[in-house]
C-alpha cells in the first residue's frame, strides 16, 4: 500500500494559538513523530512510505494541498493531531477525501488520545491510533480491510457500521533500542532550521520517552509518565547517521534529557569516543545539572541548555508543583554560563494565585538569569494537564475544551488562566516581559556581536521584528 504521512499546511493554528508563542512561524523542525512512524514501517513492512511536510515544502495552501494529494494518490494519509492544530488537520482531511474517497485517514497524537470519541464524529477520520503509535500503527495496516482482525489490535479506534470501537492503549514500549531511527531520508531534511541555531540543516531527536515529574501545566498523554531511555551507544549511533547527511546540529526533544545523570555522561563520553562533530541542546531541569555534567556535555559539543524555570517567586514554583528552588536555578545557569554552554529559560506568566509583582519578580529573574533567549508563556490551561482541571473544579470555566474537540472553528482560542487578569491584562504583561528583555540595548549589542553568518542574521532580524510587531 501507498502510505503518506502528512504534515498539514499551518493556516489556522498561528491565529489560534499567537501570541502565546512569539517564536512560532521562526522554525521549521522536522515532524519527529511521522518520521518514527514512517522508519518503523520501513523497516518492519513492505509497504511505499512517504512523508509530505507541507510548511517547510511551502504548501501554504489547501488548493495546493490538493494538488499534492492528487499526485501522490495515497491509500492511506497519518496526520499527527495536536488539539491546538486539528481545524488544520480537519480541513486537510477534507482535501484529502475531496480528491479520493477511498484513501484512508489515521489520525494519532495528543488530541485523539484525549478525546477519541469527539475526534471519530469527524466523518473524514477512519482509525485513530493511540499511545506510542509505531507497533499498533503497523498492526492497523496489516488489517485494515479486515474488521474482525480489527478487534484484536489494542491501540486503535474504528468504526464497525455505526459504531465506534476503542481497543484501549497499548503497553508503553520498555525497549525504546529496538525502535528504527526516524525516516529523516523521506523528507527534505537539508531545509530545516531554527531562529536559535547556529548552522543548519538542524534535526530532531528523542532519546528518551516520559516524564517522571508532575507539574501542574504539563501533561503528554500518548507517552506517559514512565521514564524510558535509550541506551548511550543507541543515541549516538544516532548521531553519526545524522552527521554523515550533512546535519549540524541536533535539537534534543525528550521532556527532561537529565533524569538519569550516568546516562547522559555516557553519551557524552561515546559522542567523544567516536570524534563526532555535531552540535546539540537539549531541554532539562535546573535540579538536574552540575558542573562535572556540563563540563561533559561542552566538551561533547552540547551548545545550548533549555531549562523550565517558569516563576520568579518561590510561591508561584511551588504553585505549578515545580520542585526546584530559585537557589537552583541560580546556579544552574551560573555555572551553564561559566563552562560556556548557551541558555534558553522559559518562564510563564498569568499563573494560578500570581499578582502583578509576582509577574514582575519573574520578569525582574529574567534579566538576573541573563539566559541568551527566552520563550515567555501565558499560563494556558490544555486538556488533560492538573492546570485545566482545577480550573473547572473551581469554576472558572466550562469544558471548553471538549466542546472545542465536539466542534473545532478557526475562531476558538484557549483562554488563559483568567482568575486575577483579564486576557487583555496578562498580555499586556507578556509584552512587557518581551520588550523589556529582548530589546536592551545591551542584549542587543550581546547578540549583534555574536553573529557568525548572513543566515543567522536573517533569522535574529526576523525574530527581533516579530517582537517589535507584537
Amino acid at each position: 500500500m501507498k502510505i503518506l504521512f502528512l504534515n498539514p499546511p499551518i493556516l489556522n493554528t498561528i491565529r489560534s494559538c499567537m501570541p502565546l508563542s512569539l517564536e512560532q512561524g521562526l522554525d521549521f523542525l522536522p515532524p519527529l513523530g511521522l518520521m518514527y512512524l514512517a522508519g518503523y514501517l520501513e523497516q518492519f513492512s513492505e509497504h511505499k512510505i512517504e512523508i509530505l511536510d507541507c510548511p517547510v515544502e511551502g504548501i501554504n495552501s489547501y488548493s495546493q494541498l490538493k494538488d499534492k494529494i492528487r499526485e501522490k494518490n495515497p491509500e492511506i494519509v497519518g496526520i499527527t493531531a495536536m488539539s491546538f492544530t486539528i481545524v488544520d488537520v480537519i480541513k486537510s482531511a477534507k482535501i484529502i477525501k475531496e480528491v479520493n474517497r477511498q484513501t484512508k485517514i489515521v489520525l494519532g497524537g495528543p488530541h485523539v488520545n484525549i478525546f477519541p470519541q469527539e475526534t471519530m464524529k469527524i466523518k473524514e477520520v477512519d482509525f485513530l491510533v493511540l499511545g506510542e503509535g509505531e507497533k499498533p500503527f503497523k498492526d492497523l495496516l496489516d488489517n485494515i480491510n479486515n474488521i474482525q482482525g480489527l478487534y484484536k489490535i489494542k491501540g486503535i479506534v474504528f468504526r464497525d457500521k455505526e459504531r465506534v470501537v476503542n481497543t484501549g492503549i497499548r503497553e508503553l514500549i520498555m525497549d525504546l533500542d529496538k525502535i528504527p531511527f526516524p525516516a529523516r531520508h523521506l523528507t527534505p531534511y537539508r531545509k530545516y532550521f531554527s531562529v536559535i541555531s547556529k548552522r543548519a540543516p538542524v534535526t530532531t531527536m528523542f532519546t528518551s520517552r516520559g516524564c517522571p515529574y508532575k507539574c501542574l501545566f504539563c501533561d503528554r498523554p500518548h507517552l506517559g509518565k514512565i521514564f524510558r531511555a535509550r541506551t548511550a551507544i543507541n543515541v549516538v549511533d544516532e548521531m553519526d547517521v545524522c552527521q554523515n547527511m550533512g546535519i549540524k546540529e541536533i535539537f534534543i526533544y525528550d521532556d527532561t534529557f537529565g533524569v538519569d545523570r550516568q546516562r547522559v555522561l555516557n553519551i557524552c563520553s561515546e559522542i567523544k569516543r567516536r570524534g563526532l562533530n555535531i552540535t546539540w541542546d537539549v531541554r532539562t531541569r535546573v535540579d538536574t545539572v552540575d558542573e562535572e555534567v556540563l563540563r561533559a556535555m561542552k566538551g561533547a559539543g552540547c551548545l545550548r541548555i533549555h531549562y523550565g524555570v517558569e516563576a520568579g517567586t518561590k510561591k508561584i514554583l511551588k504553585v505549578l508543583r515545580k520542585g526546584i528552588t530559585l537557589e537552583q536555578v541560580r546556579k544552574a545557569f551560573y555555572l551553564t554560563k561559566k563552562i560556556g554552554i548557551k541558555t534558553l529559560g522559559y518562564f510563564m506568566i498569568g499563573s494560578p494565585s500570581e499578582t502583578k509583582e509576582d509577574i514582575l519578580e519573574t520578569i525582574k529573574l529574567m534579566k538576573e538569569l541573563n539566559p541568551d533567549f527566552v520563550h515567555v508563556s501565558i499560563t494556558t490551561p490544555f486538556p488533560a494537564t492538573d492546570l485545566y482541571r482545577l480550573g473547572l473544579e473551581k469554576g472558572l470555566y466550562k469544558d471548553y475544551w471538549r466542546e472545542s474537540a465536539e466542534n473545532p472553528t478557526p475562531e476558538f482560542i484557549p483562554p488563559p488562566w483568567e482568575e486575577i487578569f483579564s486576557r487583555e491584562e496578562i498580555f499586556s504583561l507578556l509584552k512587557e516581559a518581551y520588550w523589556s528583555f529582548y530589546l536592551r540595548p545591551s542584549y542587543i549589542l550581546r547578540t549583534f556581536f555574536r553573529l557568525r553568518s548572513f543566515p543567522e542574521f536573517g533569522r535574529k532580524l526576523k525574530a527581533a521584528l516579530n517582537i517589535i510587531k507584537f
